[in-house]
């Protein structure tokens, strides 16, 4: 993401949580921005490890804390298969999380399929379920790969 889309999240991230009476303070701010600019997902330990060369010594909870935040306000997603972290693409609404992962290069885009959403939101309702927190991750291999190992057959 370059510095200008970055910024412009980073202004969208503090106008919604002001809207919703939450605190984006410097240090949930710092890890909201090192998950945003990272081209990959970032594990907890990773986002501590640059926080580090940024910003001093900062303990693990302060990470997990920060985190925790984040997701609880829709501004980042956890991938589960990954156990590694990624901002979101579209804080301004709530919806279910829904990524496709390539498994050869690690790229995660997160989409929005409504379908998809509603496909899960009746087998849920059905099994009188309650989710907390929706996320659908589809490991495969991204086009570029595949066109990578097809051309290199």
């Amino acid at each position: 993401m370059n510095k200008e889309k970055l910024a412009q999240v980073l202004r969208r991230a503090d106008q919604l949580c002001q809207e919703r009476g939450a605190r984006l303070t410097a240090q949930r701010r710092t890890v909201l921005e090192l998950l945003c600019a990272s081209d990959r997902p970032l594990s907890a330990y990773e986002i501590l490890d640059l926080m580090r060369a940024a910003t001093g010594n900062p303990a693990p909870p302060t990470v997990y804390r920060a985190l925790e935040f984040l997701l609880d306000q829709g501004l980042a997603h956890k991938l589960e298969s990954l156990h590694a972290f990624v901002g979101c693409s579209h804080p301004d609404h709530p919806h279910a999380s829904q990524f496709l992962i390539c498994g050869d290069c690690g790229e995660v885009n997160e989409i929005e399929n409504d379908a998809i959403a509603k496909g899960l939101h009746s087998a849920e309702k059905a099994a009188r379920f309650k989710t907390e927190r929706p996320v659908v991750e589809l490991l495969g291999t991204c086009a570029q790969c595949a066109e990578k190992y097809h051309a290199e057959t």
